[in-house]
């Protein structure tokens, strides 16, 4: 092991990220109750007294739901972008910014005067890969703040930011009728093993914000668990990314999602595999297979919870179901010493879509605390066009 520098442990925000990590494995492992990492992926299938729970007949809100909902356990706000450089090289990039909950609120034993009595924990992740390689950085922070009087890391509604030290994903309305996903910036700046690497995005809406589910609420498995869920998929991107200071021009489209639940799965289920698709005829596909949890009966697909939504081109939403929808795992790679589906065939017969959907490289590990795998993937078939895919609980 090699010890930090001696210079940085002087530092304040050092000493902080160290204490957060440690404290973010305590968590896990209370959670998981000495369970294996796949057990329950991170925890979200324990019970949750005391949070505020998510539930069918909600009304979302905007501009608030675009802020942070403390009160619940666990949030995030996720981008993906499908990039080209001049030369047409893919890229992809992820930014998200993940809030956790400590513990219920109680403000019976809150010591408001201290910066210690925040229960949130904060978590960012930052990624750019290449057709070559796969660059990933994480930050942690708790929602308290520093002596210097600005937070470390969260979210505002107006101007809405969000935000893990430099990282931020900022809107750049102007207007008061425009919603302020209509207009963003995202920028990050990380290293992985020495590779220094970062970007800086405009992000402009071309559609408008699309719930998922029944109005917002995504149910997640048969027992009823579910989350609040809406996506801003209709971005377009035109910026710059950085990798050792070469610096490349970028365009293309990017999705964000927006999530918040405090049991987001039922205790049988393991993980998930999420697709968000951008077709060449404009339309949009958001797909999930949830391991476990599904109805039992005697196909075995049943088995598994499965939903998403179509949304056309001009941004009507169609909610999908299990009998609506088949996720099949074509091709299995060795990635981290795990096997995973990294080619899948994708079949929506009342659209009369039936495609494969093939990571772009298979080693698009994310090596992080709570690890995932996250990569670009392309579309051929009846339809075509490029997404992300996202692969946890392995």
């Amino acid at each position: 092991m090699r010890w930090p520098d001696a210079s940085l442990l002087k530092r304040p925000r050092t000493w902080l990220a160290l204490s957060l990590v440690a404290l973010l494995g305590l968590i896990l492992a209370l959670q998981r109750g000495g369970e294996s990492p796949i057990e329950s992926f991170a925890g979200l299938g324990e019970a949750t007294e005391g949070y505020a729970q998510a539930r069918p007949g909600a009304t979302l809100r905007f501009p608030a739901d675009h802020g942070a909902h403390p009160d619940y356990r666990i949030e995030w706000w996720y981008l993906t972008a499908n990039l080209e450089d001049g030369n047409g090289t893919p890229l992809g990039i992820q930014w998200t910014l993940f809030r956790q909950a400590l513990s219920p609120d109680d403000d019976s034993e809150a010591d408001d005067a201290s910066p210690w009595s925040s229960r949130q924990l904060w978590m960012a992740h930052a990624a750019l890969s290449t057709p070559d390689e796969h660059l990933v950085a994480e930050r942690f922070a708790r929602g308290m703040t520093l002596p210097d009087g600005r937070g470390q890391a969260g979210v505002v509604v107006s101007p809405f930011l969000a935000w893990l030290d430099d990282w931020r994903l900022a809107s750049r309305v102007t207007a008061p009728a425009d919603d302020a996903f209509d207009h963003l910036q995202v920028t990050a700046q990380g290293n992985d093993a020495g590779r220094a690497f970062g970007y800086r995005l405009e992000l402009t809406a071309e559609g408008p914000l699309v719930l998922h589910g029944e109005d917002g609420f995504s149910q997640k498995a048969a027992d009823g668990q579910g989350s609040y869920y809406y996506s801003q998929p209709f971005l377009r991107v035109a910026g710059e990314v950085e990798i050792d200071g070469e610096v490349r021009r970028v365009s293309g489209q990017a999705w964000l999602d927006r999530e918040w639940s405090s049991q987001l799965l039922s205790p049988t289920q393991r993980g998930w595999d999420w697709f968000s698709l951008h077709l060449t005829s404009g339309d949009k596909l958001m797909a999930f297979r949830l391991r476990g949890g599904g109805e039992e009966g005697g196909d075995p697909a049943s088995r598994h919870w499965v939903s998403g939504s179509w949304i056309t081109a001009d941004g009507q939403q169609s909610t999908l179901r299990n009998d609506d929808l088949r996720l099949t795992p074509v091709t299995h790679s060795s990635v981290a010493g795990r096997r995973l589906p990294t080619r899948w065939r994708l079949r929506l017969p009342a659209r009369g879509l039936d495609v494969t959907v093939t990571a772009r490289h298979p080693a698009r590990w994310m090596d992080t605390v709570f690890p995932y795998w996250e990569g670009g993937v392309v579309v051929e078939g009846s339809h075509s066009g490029v997404g992300y895919l996202e692969m946890t609980g392995y």
